[in-house]
């Protein structure tokens, strides 16, 4: 496996939410890595970005990470328009197509061109395990990959965009 990380930050800052556990996650990992010898990109969706760059941030990259925080069951929304501009812009090199065809093997998503790489979704969330694990509460005991599931959609466009080979750390 190739030593190329790509991390990004999600965070959009608002009053109650300076960003400040998420910039900590991220830079414990640039630590981590380049303490391994690894390169490191970075990319803040906050920070001024130009597109066709991160597109190319992507096709270098042997990891991704992506350090976002959960804003109302959902990624922020400076964060879905960085996935939708840099995503769209990777077509031809991240993806041709939706990978359908007339073929009986046809899987819609199917269409990556990327292969080999892995990610990482790391999230934070204003909420306790219990919140999650306790079917009384809000969650209802659907655990974090349940109440992920639609976060991993928004940001799953890695099966789409990456190909199936992609492989969650």
């Amino acid at each position: 496996m190739g030593k190329n990380v790509f991390l990004i930050n999600g965070h959009q800052t608002w009053e109650i939410s300076p960003g400040k556990l998420n910039k900590s996650l991220i830079d414990i990992a640039r630590e981590k890595f380049t303490d391994k010898g690894y390169e490191i990109k970075y990319t803040h969706i906050e920070d001024e970005y130009n597109v066709p760059e991160e597109v190319e941030k992507f096709l270098w990259a042997d990891i991704i990470i992506f350090q976002t925080p959960v804003y109302w069951m959902s990624v922020p929304w400076g964060f879905k328009k960085y996935i939708d501009e840099v995503y769209m812009a990777g077509y031809g090199k991240m993806f041709d197509d939706d990978g359908r065809s007339r073929s009986e093997d046809s899987k819609y998503g199917s269409g990556g061109l990327l292969r080999g790489k892995k990610y990482m979704l790391s999230t934070t969330w204003n909420a306790p395990l219990e919140a999650f694990t306790d079917s009384d509460q809000f969650f209802e005991g659907k655990g974090v990959d349940g109440a992920f599931f639609f976060i991993s959609q928004i940001t799953g466009i890695y099966w789409f965009g990456t190909g199936p080979n992609l492989r969650l750390l």
